[in-house]
């Protein structure tokens, strides 16, 4: 058996401890309540900025920006969500019933949403404007923006309407303007007969201007349109809407005022001569083209009343639409709302798995195109009506 200790040495190192420990307690004195009150509430907004703030961030960075191409036989509905949530509605289709208003609710449930944030009604043709009294009694609308009142008598009607359920959220917007979408950049780059006065996005001095082919206006009411170039990290949406030859031409002649694109939704519905100027569409350089054309409207159609006004004479140009668009440098896809049943020939439209409708609109199911795009500025654009998909990467 070992020694046992003495009562003397126990109560000797009791004795020490006490005294280290009492000397410590002077070194470091032990907090007053209220400090430790606040010591702990300090502690807890620490831990509810590292576990509430990073993952909002992480999860608004996390959504993509998404846009819907809504088939709207020929007429023109393009839904935009931001990765912030907020929505963007570019015009709202024909007064065809309520078909066009519920193809664009449909698409606006699918997104989740339960309001359109703002409203951007590109000018007052029925196949843009139309179905706007139909869907402002679907879905609430937050703000609304236009072009102005300059109307012609056969478009009034239109207006009317417009004005009516944009009263009291109305705006009218000029070049240079911006729709206050969060977590977007939407430029107003066309308006009332009037562009951006100087570039943006690099743009610059365009050497095909030199040699490019004139055309004369088309109509007041579509060279009134207010166009939008949407940025998100290096990805650009341009949207003309109904813009002519010759207001592209305003856009970019002698300078590009808009610099490269990422995805273009053609003017006119793909209805060239109306619009579709090469030395403007070979200046912006698309990466991808949605076409929002109808089975006989737009794409495949011949506008043989657009007069050339170039000095010395026409100047020879790609005159098949789908061609035109395949020639831009640096194409990698064109998408189309439907097969052109004005021209079906195969050469002249894109790939049937990049046609969202193919029949005639009687028989239509009103299929989509989406893009959804990353904060890194990948982004894919899907056919909803076969779910065929490509990928591509903004440069």
């Amino acid at each position: 058996m070992g020694a046992m200790a003495s009562p003397h040495f126990d109560t000797l190192a009791r004795t020490l401890a006490l005294n280290e420990n009492a000397r410590l307690a002077e070194v470091v004195p032990k907090p007053e309540p209220a400090d430790r009150f606040r010591r702990s509430i300090m502690l807890l907004l620490l831990l509810l900025a590292l576990l509430l703030v990073p993952s909002s961030t992480l999860h608004a960075q996390s959504k993509p920006l998404d846009i819907y191409w809504i088939d709207v036989e020929g007429g023109a509905a393009t839904l935009i969500v931001s990765p912030s949530g907020e929505s963007f509605l570019i015009d709202t289709g024909w007064m065809v019933g309520d078909r066009d208003a519920e193809r664009v609710y449909a698409a606006a449930q699918l997104a989740g949403l339960k309001k359109i944030d703002y409203l951007l009604i590109s000018h007052f043709h029925a196949d843009h404007v139309g179905g706007l009294a139909a869907f402002s009694k679907m879905l609430p609308i937050g703000k609304f923006y236009d072009h102005g009142d300059a109307i012609e008598k056969e478009n009034q009607q239109w207006l009317d309407s417009y004005t009516t359920a944009s009263a009291g959220k109305r705006t009218i917007v000029k070049p240079g303007d911006e729709i206050p979408v969060k977590g977007l950049r939407v430029l107003v780059v066309a308006s009332d007969q009037k562009v951006l006065a100087k570039p943006v996005n690099g743009g610059g001095p365009n050497p095909l201007c030199a040699t490019a082919e004139q055309k004369a206006p088309i109509g007041l009411e579509n060279q009134r349109v207010a166009g939008v170039l949407a940025s998100y990290g290096k990805f650009r949406y341009l949207n003309l809407i109904d813009l002519d030859w010759e207001k592209e031409m305003e856009l970019g002649c002698p300078v590009n005022k808009l610099g490269a694109v990422t995805v273009y939704q053609t003017s006119r519905h793909g209805a060239f001569d109306g619009a579709g100027a090469p030395a403007f569409l070979d200046a912006i350089k698309p990466q991808v083209v949605v076409v929002n054309n109808g089975p006989r409207k737009g794409m495949g159609q011949v506008d043989n009343g657009v007069k050339s006004i170039t000095p010395g004479g026409p100047a020879p140009y790609e005159k098949v639409a789908y061609l035109r668009l395949a020639k831009i440098p640096g194409i990698e896809g064109i998408w189309q709302e439907h097969l052109s049943l004005l021209d079906p020939d195969p050469s002249h439209n894109t790939s049937p798995d990049m046609i969202a409708n193919l029949e005639e609109t009687s028989d239509c199911k009103g299929n989509w195109i989406k893009a959804s795009v990353q904060p890194d500025g990948k982004f894919t654009v899907t056919n909803s009506r076969n779910g065929f998909s490509k990928t591509y990467t903004s440069r």
